[in-house]
């Protein structure tokens, strides 16, 4: 173990600017030394950094030498479920879990390690946290090697396809968050999910494919691609929409999806959606569903050529009160059936959410729990592909 200088010596000014030069230059397999050296210019020992993997089971160390931890029923997880550090006792000092967290989106844990603890130390460790966030971050898009680091098992070429336009877990800001999860995460084919903050407005969008093979994961990423190309040229949503209805009918002809795409304005609270033959979302206001609340007339999948193809979209619209939590999901979840072929079912599938939020979970780790629950109830044997996307509006949140 490296011997620190404690929290009391100032910080090189010159020895930061080298620090923070090499930060932009290092390759992520060299960010485990990188954090040693960091942590000893801030009075700290060492560090060792965590990232969580795919199913969000483990949490990996980048340093190949050491073992995955739990993400349930280790302290290390702990600081990863509820995003909070948590101090543990070690034979020649205390380690600090500490959550690596981006925004809005869970990266890991930094396992800092001192001599003792004070409200210095902490302050730095949480400093070194954000500083690592943000490295991995604005590395891992390029980096082969940190992906497959975060895998546990092999990849589908389908999946490896979709997963390269997927956006992170989780977007937001203090007055939204959305969060979404997929399975089976190395055999998808035919869902997907989209998300996106553009000034005060949240995008969300949810889409499953007829059939699960390459053609089933190239119409989903044909329709992502043109919902953000219409979506970053200032498209409504109903240009989103009949953008994703042109290209595929334009490119894929044989080839069609659900979805729901949603418009938000964080600001105001009014929300607009389009349903092109998904399962309606859901609307979760004081702890219950309000049934029907956002049901809509049917309208047909996205894609459908000649005449088949809809004349135009409906738009929806509602007001949103602050604290309300909006449900988008595929069929595969409900779906989802146990060896005695007992569906996992809707009134489930909403009753865990209300209780988990009751619990004090925040919005994504309701989500892994979930997502876990449905895996666990089929044998991590899913028949079909498992999406959800929940987002929740909350205007006052400090």
């Amino acid at each position: 173990m490296h011997a620190s200088a404690g929290p009391d010596v100032a910080v090189d000014e010159s020895q930061l600017e080298e620090l923070i030069i090499d930060a932009q230059t290092a390759l992520p397999f060299e960010l485990p030394a990188l954090a040693n050296r960091c942590a000893l210019a801030l009075g700290l020992d060492t560090v060792l950094i965590y990232l969580v993997d795919l199913q969000q089971r483990l949490l990996i160390p980048l340093d190949e030498a050491l073992e995955p931890l739990p993400v349930a029923g280790s302290l290390a997880g702990w600081a990863y479920r509820t995003v909070s550090p948590r101090v543990d006792d070690a034979d020649d000092g205390v380690i600090v879990w500490m959550p690596l967290v981006d925004g809005a989106e869970r990266l890991g844990v930094l396992a800092v390690r001192a001599v003792s603890l004070d409200g210095v130390r902490m302050r730095r460790s949480r400093m070194l946290a954000h500083l690592f966030a943000m490295l991995i971050t604005s590395k891992r898009d390029y980096s082969d090697w940190l992906a497959a680091r975060i895998r546990t098992a092999t990849m589908r070429l389908p999946a490896e396809m979709l997963r390269a336009f997927l956006p992170p877990h989780t977007v937001g800001s203090s007055k939204c968050v959305s969060t979404a999860v997929l399975e089976p995460a190395y055999d998808i084919a035919g869902d997907a999910y989209d998300h996106s903050v553009v000034k005060n407005v949240l995008h969300t969008m949810i889409l499953d494919s007829m059939g699960h093979d390459l053609a089933s994961g190239l119409t989903t990423s044909v329709a992502m691609a043109a919902a953000r190309n219409t979506r970053r040229g200032g498209g409504d949503l109903a240009d989103i929409v009949g953008s994703v209805d042109q290209a595929l009918a334009q490119w894929l002809p044989d080839h069609f999806c659900t979805g729901v795409m949603c418009r938000l304005d964080a600001e105001t609270g009014v929300l607009q959606w389009v349903n092109c033959g998904h399962p309606p979302p859901l609307l979760i206001r004081a702890d219950r569903v309000l049934d029907g609340a956002l049901d809509s007339r049917p309208q047909p999948p996205i894609g459908l050529a000649g005449q088949l193809a809809p004349t135009a979209r409906q738009v929806h619209e509602t007001t949103l009160k602050p604290g309300d939590h909006v449900l988008l999901y595929t069929d595969g979840v409900v779906e989802a059936r146990d060896t005695e072929g007992l569906e996992f079912g809707l009134d489930r599938f909403t009753d865990f959410i209300i209780r988990s939020y009751a619990a004090g979970q925040r919005p994504a780790e309701v989500l892994r729990l979930l997502i876990h629950a449905i895996l666990d109830h089929q044998r991590n044997q899913l028949r079909d592909d498992a999406t959800i996307l929940l987002f929740d509006w909350h205007p006052h949140h400090q």
